[in-house]
């Protein structure tokens, strides 16, 4: 029988990895990155990655696995995240998923939302549209057959953004209906999850904080090194937030001030559809940190009781 899996899930920003740190030196516990940019070897400052020290106080896995120039899906990552979980395991660890990709997290814990094959001819002209009319123009066709997709999914996400259409050409159902269909009843692992929050305003001030902190630790330097290493600008991660708003400045299409201003306003939005997505998702438990002043000893309380 799989051991019950506990899950720290939460928007950007709001503090997640010192608590799940805490929790795992508490648990015996090893921690599973549910983040779909941490993943990245060479993207460190912009996706707030844990530093060296705190990776050394609780073990991580999941992150600097892959390339920027290799292909990545959610297919792969929960293959990885399956090995990753089955070594904690067999260990005789607990296992905590921690992060914010909600698509991640579903794709651990209830599996994968297959659909139909890909149609390369239907990607390619999907793929000429939005590099002659902008990556913007599908998103909005998107938002009209498929308004639920359309929100989870940031415009410059080309990727998720022709994968949605996709389905819909393909089957003639919103990509979002397809999802409400996974069953949670046949769960892939047992799990407990709780969910971090906080007044939406201090939030989005720790995201504007956050934002000028990397910046001031050499954000532009990262995104310079990238570019110089010959990464392309198109990748999905580039197109992440937090990359493309100073690729767009190194590139002059933006002042620097409008680059920051931008990434900021991203980031908050990013944070949004976070939340929306969890809130979707009844067996998580929501949790307010700034109401509860041992956050630590609460979750481990909570937890006690399972």
């Amino acid at each position: 029988m799989k051991t019950r899996l506990l899950c720290l899930l939460g928007p950007t920003a709001v503090g997640k990895t010192e608590i799940a740190i805490q929790l795992a030196q508490h648990l015996n516990a090893e921690i599973v990155s549910v983040d779909s940019r941490q993943i990245y070897r060479q993207m460190d400052i912009g996706t707030a990655k844990p530093t060296a020290e705190e990776q050394q106080a609780a073990r991580h896995h999941l992150i600097d696995c892959v390339d920027i120039s290799q292909p990545f899906s959610v297919a792969d990552y929960q293959s990885l995240a399956d090995a990753a979980i089955a070594d904690i395991q067999n260990r005789g660890k607990r296992g905590l998923l921690v992060g914010g990709a909600g698509l991640y997290f579903r794709a651990i814990v209830d599996g994968l939302f297959e659909g139909p094959g890909a149609d390369t001819g239907l990607r390619e002209m999907l793929e000429q549209e939005a590099e002659k009319l902008g990556v913007e123009t599908l998103h909005q066709r998107l938002r009209a057959c498929d308004p639920i997709s359309a929100e989870r999914i940031h415009p410059n996400n080309l990727v998720r953004v022709i994968r949605a259409l996709e389905v819909y050409e393909l089957t003639g159902t919103p990509m979002s209906e397809h999802q409400q269909q996974w069953q949670q009843e046949n769960q892939r692992y047992p799990f407990t999850a709780f969910c971090l929050t906080m007044p939406r305003a201090l939030l989005y001030s720790r995201i504007e904080q956050r934002v000028d902190v990397m910046l001031a630790n050499g954000l532009i330097a990262e995104v310079e090194s990238l570019l110089a290493a010959g990464y392309a600008r198109g990748s999905a991660a580039l197109r992440s937030f937090g990359y493309r708003e100073l690729i767009d400045y190194l590139d002059g299409k933006c002042t620097y001030l409008e680059a920051v201003d931008q990434l900021k306003r991203n980031t908050r939005r990013f944070a949004k559809r976070q939340l929306t997505w969890f809130r979707k998702d009844t067996r998580i438990e929501w949790i307010d940190r700034n109401s509860t002043p041992d956050i630590v000893a609460h979750l481990l309380e909570k937890i006690g009781e399972i």
